[in-house]
């Protein structure tokens, strides 16, 4: 994967620059860091990196959302030193965008990134597929179905963001059942930046994946269709990046909130 540009060189994409004038600002949280950050003693680049990370692929931090240091800071209790650590393995990882003096934003991708990531993820996933038709167990599949009534239950809920994360990690189980963790490793990094894009461009009210087509995967791997599994999978992944037409409106909403710490 290519590594994340240095934050000190200027920005080479017109696009990225036109994004950044246009992230929305947000409020520090007033309640007491310690009230917010978790102290069971892990490693704090690792909590802060997962919270981040997190809340991207649940969709609580929208593409363009500023991420102050200050903020950032005062919400775990660490030093800049550590956030911006943080930070550079976000950017590594095209989870942020860091600007030069104007701070860190949630990655904002553009319409050719798009094209690309999407056309990367549906080689991945058929990969993934037919390793998973060749290889799960009935325990897996068993396993399976239960997350997949886990989806049914919150499909028609409001609850966007929810319903997002539990799609996101049905294809991250897909994965997990290959058996190939470098497969594995790519498909985290790459459904991680199709949150943000979908974020971005998905029309509010519309599921990011359709319930019934995990299903009907499902059924052809259970089979051991494997042909059938992958073209199933792939004709999803399009219609997803079909469906991809509007921006949605970033809420205005404290970085403590947007974390999942408020």
């Amino acid at each position: 994967m290519p590594n994340a540009a240095d934050p000190a060189a200027p920005s080479k994409k017109p696009s990225a620059r036109r994004a950044a004038q246009r992230v929305p600002e947000l409020a520090l949280d007033p309640r007491p860091a310690g009230a917010l950050a978790n102290a069971d003693g892990d490693d704090v680049e690792a909590r802060i990196y997962r919270a981040v990370f997190d809340s991207v692929m649940s969709q609580r931090l929208p593409p363009g959302t500023k991420l102050p240091e200050a903020a950032l800071c005062e919400l775990f209790e660490v030093n800049r030193g550590v956030v911006r650590k943080v930070l550079q393995k976000l950017a590594h990882d095209h989870i942020v965008q860091l600007r030069p003096n104007r701070g860190a934003i949630v990655a904002v991708p553009t319409r050719e990134e798009t094209q690309q990531i999407f056309e990367a993820r549906r080689a991945l996933e058929a990969a993934i597929v037919r390793l998973v038709a060749e290889r799960a167990t009935p325990a897996d599949l068993k396993a399976l179905r239960s997350q997949l009534h886990e989806e049914s239950k919150v499909m028609h809920r409001p609850d966007q963001p929810a319903w997002a994360r539990l799609a996101s990690t049905y294809h991250l189980r897909l994965a997990e059942l290959s058996g190939n963790p470098i497969l594995h490793r790519y498909l985290v990094e790459i459904v991680s930046r199709c949150s943000l894009i979908v974020a971005l461009h998905q029309p509010p009210g519309n599921a990011a994946c359709e319930h019934d087509e995990h299903e009907r995967i499902v059924d052809h791997i259970a089979r051991g269709d494997a042909d059938g599994a992958v073209a199933l999978m792939d004709e999803h992944l399009r219609e997803l990046e079909r469906h991809l037409a509007l921006e949605r409106p970033t809420p205005r909403k404290d970085l403590a909130h947007l974390l999942g710490l408020g």
